[in-house]
């Protein structure tokens, strides 16, 4: 065991320091790292869980990726129709990272009752419709079955379940417009489950029902879609995948990215990034500054020490190392109470939901956390080095100490 090393451990073990003038700085400086540890990890959970929950909930209604008619402008309604017979469908292999495929169409809609209506868009989906993500949205009921005969199921929102007193298993009419004439087509759904995605903006306006009714309504062929929906692997490829898909689809059809479609919605997510990033930077400047005095203070009243190891021999980085060592011990005890803390509250509240949010605002009725041994590693990592390479400026006043005046110091 080196010698440096010997000092550090007979210092800590000892526990010297607790009894000393410099115990409460110390215990602040502990507390410092703990408390800048635990901001910090409920920043990047909640942060990066806010962020995944409300690209999901888009990605859920519109797909990674959007293919359709040039000639459609930005409505929400499918205007003019595409043939589903393409190369890149059912198998879009010409992109890798494609995962699924899906042809749709959406049409407005007034959903009409003895006492009430609603506007809406209906979204019709047909056998090749993922439901993967609804599942998890799916509050009563069941999802509707499209895969044998046309039928008149449909799923809608509690949002608009409680605006029209709907439950499962009410039928009511739904009134279309006509492209031919001015009378509108009625259809009688019958509701066989209800979807709560917490996302009000899209569930305002979304009912999913059989593809095949838009395009009777429509006038469209049996192989005539509104859209295609693109599906890939890893959404931050999401802008480079969607000019691949660009470029491998025919001239006169265009593919427009999530990002692109609700570009508001996402640049207003991106700030959460920003503002993980600030709360890090503080949270780390203030646990060194904090460590810094704490190191400050042990120098001063071990200044002693420090004379009769000069005297001995040590040279002035040995003897820093010594405090070094200690202060690596103090920050280590910092980030293990700090993320038994941290992580504690992180998994209250991945599993029992304590700490609500205002859906209207932030798109989701809970905090949603994301935690991942990645993030968690690197920020411990992170934090421990850089609060060490601060702790190197005030350890330079060690050379700085004479042993004859040390020795002599009270």
């Amino acid at each position: 065991m080196n010698f440096e090393l010997f000092i550090a451990k007979r210092i800590i073990g000892n526990k010297t320091y607790k009894s000393s003038v410099s115990a409460p700085i110390i215990k602040i400086g502990i507390a410092a790292i703990a408390i800048g540890i635990i901001v910090m990890l409920i920043a990047i959970a909640t942060g990066l869980g806010l962020q995944q929950k409300i690209r999901d909930k888009v990605v859920a209604f519109n797909g990674h990726i959007e293919i359709t008619n040039y000639d459609t402008n930005a409505s929400d309604e499918s205007q003019v129709p595409i043939s589903i017979n393409q190369e890149f469908y059912p198998n879009f292999d010409d992109v890798e990272g494609v995962k699924h495929i899906q042809g749709v169409a959406t049409k407005f809609a007034v959903i009409r009752t003895e006492t009430n209506f609603e506007g809406v868009v209906v979204k019709g989906v047909g056998a090749d419709y993922n439901w993967d993500y609804f599942k998890e949205f799916l509050v009563e009921g069941r999802l509707p079955d499209f895969t044998q005969k046309q039928n008149e199921e449909i799923l809608i929102s509690k949002y608009l379940a409680n605006r029209l007193e709907f439950k499962v298993g009410d039928k009511f009419q739904t009134l279309f417009g006509n492209p031919l004439n001015d009378r509108p087509r009625i259809i009688n759904y019958e509701i066989v489950g209800i979807y709560n995605s917490g996302f009000q903006e899209l569930d305002a306006k979304f009912c999913i029902a059989d593809l095949r009714h838009i395009q009777r309504i429509n006038k469209w062929e049996a192989d005539e879609i509104g859209s295609f929906e693109v599906f890939i692997d890893d959404f931050s490829q999401v802008e480079e995948k969607a000019v691949e898909v660009f470029k491998s689809v025919p001239s006169v059809l265009n593919a427009t990215s999530i990002t692109r479609k609700y570009y508001t919605v996402f640049e207003w997510i991106k700030i959460f990034d920003n503002n993980t990033y600030g709360i890090i930077v503080i949270m780390i400047v203030v646990a060194g500054i904090n460590m810094i005095t704490a190191l400050l203070v042990l120098i001063l009243e071990r200044t002693a020490m420090i004379g009769i190891l000069k005297a001995l021999g040590s040279s002035n980085w040995t003897i820093r190392k010594v405090f070094l060592y200690n202060a690596s011990y103090l920050i280590g005890l910092g980030l293990l109470w700090g993320n038994i803390i941290g992580l504690g509250v992180l998994f209250a509240q991945k599993y029992l939901k304590l700490f609500p949010l205002n859906p209207d605002t932030y798109y989701v009725s809970t905090a949603p956390v994301y935690i991942s041994w990645d993030y968690i590693i690197l920020l411990n990592i992170g934090t421990f080095i850089v609060c060490l390479l601060m702790l190197l400026i005030p350890s330079v006043i060690i050379s700085k100490i004479s042993p004859v005046k040390a020795i002599r110091f009270d």
